[in-house]
């Protein structure tokens, strides 16, 4: 067998062990050059028929990415510093490769952060962020179908798409949309994946503009968010479990951080996994992270009960520096001040709703 038919056979074997959707993940990097480098659509080499069987596809489609990346001399389009693992390195370019494009990022340093459900990345921003680092957190693909017990959090929320790097909540009477996210479809898996996505990068819009200490968001994609990075070249920020504090700055810490969530609460919400796992700490500061669980309080029936379990598991942490504080009542007392209903709202509501009634009857 030549050198030729070796190499043939090790990329069949390669192929063969690819998760499903890398065959997407591909046509999807086709396409990218072909947009990005304005490349022909029709090119000669172009089969017009369909395949007949799997290994044809993945030889015919292999020949137009080469002789695509051959014409257009992309043999090195986006070389990056970090070396991926194996079935990493796919779905990390295609996850930040919008954000490359788009003069967003430069290269990609080092995993900072590992997961089951994503990992984040140092990368160095582009001169026109006017910072040096910026993080990327890469979800793996449709990792959410298997989370467990996610419709708790999921209770009440719009379905969010992503329409130019923004989100965009879904109509509501597109049932189709609602059928698949329903019957648990492929595509029904994959608009719940983008839709939990766009809700941690709006929450981090909304709070980081309210003044909560969590980072700055600069941009999403359909598998990826970027983000201010906490730390500095030699590291990231490590999180509140992995340091040790004095006592009078874990009193300091620790009254941000129910200051934080009461600010949190008056937005609207509540993080839904706080700990001390989920809270940077650098340079004296805390910085809240991982939101694509939050909590409306507004439309949640468990919002309550889930801001007590954050409340009880921040006290459990900040109790080895002598912190006692009874997380019971502290949650309930947060709740009464910052989420309970106030008296003149809800007569401004009903005022509106009869105004509201009393037009609908004279339209009748």
């Amino acid at each position: 067998m030549n050198t030729q038919e070796n190499a043939n056979r090790n990329l069949w074997e390669e192929y063969e062990q690819y998760e499903d959707g890398q065959w997407e993940e591909e046509e999807a990097e086709l396409a990218f050059y072909e947009e990005k480098f304005h490349l022909p659509r029709e090119r000669a080499y172009r089969v017009p028929r369909k395949p007949k069987n799997a290994r044809q596809r993945f030889e015919e489609h292999r020949a137009e990415v080469d002789e695509l990346a051959e014409d257009a001399g992309l043999e090195n389009v986006w070389e990056i510093t970090y070396t991926p693992a194996r079935f990493e390195s796919a779905f990390l370019k295609g996850s930040l490769r919008p954000f490359y494009s788009q003069n967003q990022i430069v290269d990609v340093m080092a995993q900072v952060k590992g997961g089951k459900e994503a990992s984040v990345y140092r990368c160095r921003a582009h001169p026109s962020m006017d910072v040096e680092w910026i993080a990327a957190k890469v979800y793996r693909p449709r990792q959410f179908r298997n989370l467990r017990n996610d419709s708790i959090y999921r209770e009440g929320r719009q379905i969010l798409s992503s329409e130019d790097g923004r989100p965009q909540a879904v109509n509501p009477r597109d049932d189709r949309i609602l059928r698949a996210v329903g019957k648990k479809t492929t595509f029904g898996a994959q608009v719940q994946h983008t839709s939990w996505l766009m809700h941690e990068f709006s929450t981090l819009q909304i709070l980081h503009a309210a003044g909560v200490p969590a980072p700055t968001p600069y941009g999403v994609g359909e598998n990826a968010i970027l983000m201010e990075y906490i730390g500095d070249e030699q590291m990231a920020a490590p999180t509140l479990h992995e340091v040790q504090l004095e006592h009078d700055e874990a009193e300091r810490l620790f009254q941000q951080t129910m200051q934080s969530i009461k600010r949190m609460l008056q937005k609207g919400f509540v993080h839904g996994d706080l700990s001390a796992y989920n809270i940077l700490y650098w340079k004296g500061e805390i910085t809240l992270i991982d939101f694509p669980q939050v909590i409306d309080i507004q439309s949640n029936r468990s919002a309550q009960a889930i801001l007590g379990r954050d409340v009880k598991r921040v006290c459990q942490y900040f109790r080895r520096y002598g912190i006692r504080a009874n997380h019971r009542r502290l949650a309930a007392e947060i709740w009464e001040r910052c989420a309970a209903p106030d008296p003149d709202d809800l007569a401004a509501d009903l005022s509106r709703y009869e105004l509201q009634a009393a037009q609908m009857r004279e339209d009748e």
